[in-house]
């Protein structure tokens, strides 16, 4: 059987980069520049390796399947022996959930990060069988994995413990902040340490790798405690339950949902595995701080009053497997009444808002009231604005610059920053993903491309989805499928008896297909036809020959299959 609808992109092989030059520094993002996710970038010195950070990418729409995208391993798979360690900067799934999967072809390769960010890997790492080696490390410490120096500096982010690294080597020195904010009244009182900033801008960065997906949003980020009031509102004049979505990983969110709740005299329950996990984790810890009998198992709430319950659940995102996507559709355990109201406490993520967009509708239909960024300030952002990226360049005084961790327009609006501050435009590199930058006797430049590709989970299997694969899948999703079944003459491949059609999903009558067998008569009638003896080609002949006409006649592209059977 051969699938007839193969529009596949042909991809350019990219310029392979030149080898290292000895003494120099090379620096590979493999993921993190022109999306929001799956960020990793790899620093090659003296023969080794230092990865910063292994993220996954959430799917889009047109990516229908797909549960994560990771990073491509394809330029470091043959030199696994040669990393000395991966860096985690800090613990959200866009930075850390691809570590397993790295690990799983290297187990040992060395975890080093802070204590909160490694409590989340390692409980990952336990579902998939990996006891990983792990190096705990805290602002202000140094510590050494090969040829690389790393000393940490504390930043403030939408999670505790979050870390930027600069990394010393004998080519330079790079400071990469990891996702960071300015927040200057956080809830955790742990700000961006500008000082020891300077203290590097002084001995002097090389290259700066600075997060970009604020870039374009000009001032400085909205503090943490500013959101208070309006989560505050929520709880105060909700009549019934409350159901808070967050991400999973969203420890400073769901104290201020813990503090708003108990001071309201609401109980509230953890909803979906990740949830429960990564909060019991951060209480164990101390990151989170909850009063004795707060949080009680869920079905202790079932004989509460509305008016004292709340739940916590993953599903901000519009994920279709996640707790409030799923009570939006009346198929999770928790249904949804008329009254009740839905507190959206996370950030859209480009590419995700239809569906989020789908799930609000859905829940207005069911009459519960929905609070989101969009009509009240129940979220900032965990990125630094504008403002605070001048701020920071103006600190740090680096040579070069690379935007990192975002779309392409912030990484340009990024890099317009910094050569506004002073920087030399020529030393300001727009990369992208596979881009090979090397540092060298001080100069820093792009010098090649490495494969970068998506690399797509689906269920068990990782990377046998291609990009073919999707096509298929949304064909199917938006066309729906045709099956014709050929029998034909093994001698002279003429039909033996009439084609049989067969479709799924794709809007007919009975004599939609007379015009497409008759096509595919007068293509067998062909002399180079009839002498075919390979059945792969006759089925693509019949499939091709069937969607063309679909596609001219009606408009509609649904994906042809061909069987032939010899008579």
């Amino acid at each position: 059987m051969t699938n007839t609808s193969r529009s596949s992109r042909s991809s350019r092989k990219p310029k392979s980069p030149p080898p290292l030059p000895a003494g120099g520094l090379r620096v590979t993002p493999l993921g993190g520049l022109g999306e929001i996710g799956r960020n990793m970038t790899v620093f090659e010195h003296a023969g080794k390796l230092l990865v910063v950070d292994c993220g996954v990418l959430f799917p889009e729409e047109h990516q229908p399947g797909i549960d994560v995208i990771l990073p491509d391993f394809t330029s470091i798979r043959h030199r696994l022996g040669d990393i000395v360690g991966i860096v985690l900067t800090h613990g959200h799934e866009d930075h850390i959930g691809g570590v397993p999967y790295l690990l799983k072809e290297r187990p040992d390769i060395p975890l080093i990060g802070s204590e909160l960010t490694l409590a989340f890997i390692t409980s990952k790492l336990t579902e998939h069988r990996i006891t990983p080696k792990t190096v705990h490390v805290e602002a202000g410490d140094k510590h050494r994995a090969g040829p690389f120096e790393c000393e940490f500096v504390a930043v403030n982010h939408s999670i505790p413990d979050s870390l930027a690294v600069a990394i010393r080597t004998d080519a330079g020195l790079v400071l990469h902040t990891g996702d960071f904010r300015m927040d200057q009244f956080p809830l955790d009182d742990r700000i961006t340490d500008l000082r020891h900033f300077a203290r590097l801008g002084d001995e002097g960065v090389d290259l700066f790798l600075t997060d970009s997906t604020n870039a374009e949003v000009p001032g400085f980020t909205t503090s943490e405690q500013e959101l208070t009031p309006a989560i505050d509102h929520v709880f105060a004049t909700a009549p019934k339950r409350i159901i808070v979505s967050s991400f999973a990983s969203h420890v400073h969110r769901i104290q201020q949902v813990l503090d708003a709740a108990h001071a309201h005299g609401r109980k509230v329950a953890f909803v979906g595995r990740s949830m429960v996990k990564n909060m019991g984790i951060a209480t164990e810890l101390g990151y989170l701080k909850i009063p004795r009998g707060l949080v009680v198992d869920f079905k202790k709430l079932r004989s509460m009053p509305d008016a004292k319950v709340t739940l916590v659940c993953t599903g901000s995102q519009g994920e279709p497997l996640a707790a409030l996507s799923r009570m939006a559709n009346e198929t999770h355990q928790i249904q949804l009444n008329p009254g009740d109201t839905v507190l959206m406490a996370s950030s859209l993520i480009p590419g995700n808002e239809n569906a989020i967009y789908g799930i609000i509708n859905k829940l207005t239909d069911l009459g519960v009231k929905v609070v989101h960024k969009g009509n009240a300030k129940v979220h900032v952002s965990g990125h630094a604005s504008a403002g605070e990226l001048v701020y920071c360049y103006n600190i740090v005084k680096p040579t070069h610059v690379m935007p990192v961790h975002g779309e392409s327009k912030h990484l340009h609006a990024n890099a317009e920053l910094a050569i506004r501050t002073g920087v030399d435009p020529a030393n300001v590199l727009i990369g992208k993903d596979g881009s090979t930058i090397d540092l060298v006797e001080g100069r820093a430049r792009i010098s090649g491309q490495v494969e970068a590709g998506l690399v797509y989970v689906d269920g068990h299997t990782v990377g046998k989805v291609t990009e073919e694969t999707l096509v298929e899948r949304r064909l199917l999703q938006e066309g729906g499928v045709v099956t014709v079944v050929a029998i034909v003459d093994a001698d002279t491949n003429a039909l033996t008896e009439p084609l049989e059609f067969i479709a799924k999903g794709f809007v007919h009558d009975e004599h939609i297909f007379d015009k497409a067998a008759e096509k595919v008569e007068h293509a067998l009638a062909r002399p180079t036809t009839t002498k075919l003896e390979d059945l792969d080609e006759l089925e693509s002949l019949i499939g091709d020959t069937v969607a063309r006409h679909l596609e001219r006649a009606y408009r509609r592209a649904p994906l042809v299959t061909a069987v032939v059977i010899d008579a």
